[in-house]
């Protein structure tokens, strides 16, 4: 099964980089002037990362992908449904915060690239 973002397709072997860097718990804790710790936990509801990597060797996207890709980047506020290729699925927003939302790097780089040109991408990608 492919990994969809809405209309655009990805490719299959993206890997999910930070599955396992998150926790819904929320906690603060601060000191009371008396000395004690005052914890306030709390479940967060949306913004769990979803870093989705590709490799010089693996998960390449064309040229058209990675505009379109861009495209749906630049719409600030938009959300998308992401399909994962095991069919779990998450209302995402691309995540601007820390990094470029998408990042492509040729495969093989040429001075005027075709629609078909090959890039390793990684997208920077958040539950809303």
């Amino acid at each position: 099964m492919a990994i969809q973002l809405g209309s655009i397709t990805l490719p299959t072997d993206l890997h999910w980089s930070d599955e396992f860097d998150w926790t819904p718990v929320a906690q603060e804790t601060e000191y009371t002037l008396a000395g004690a710790l005052a914890i306030e936990t709390g479940v967060r509801q949306a913004g769990r990362p979803i870093t989705l990597e590709g490799g010089e060797d693996r998960a390449w996207a064309t040229r058209t992908t990675v505009l379109l890709l861009q495209a749906a980047a630049a719409l600030p506020g938009e959300t998308m449904t992401l399909t994962l290729n095991d069919a779990r699925t998450f209302t995402v927003a691309f995540r601007h915060s820390d990094g470029a939302p998408v990042e492509a790097r040729p495969i093989v780089p040429f001075n005027t690239p075709a629609a078909g040109d090959w890039y390793a991408i990684t997208l920077r990608l958040m539950t809303a």
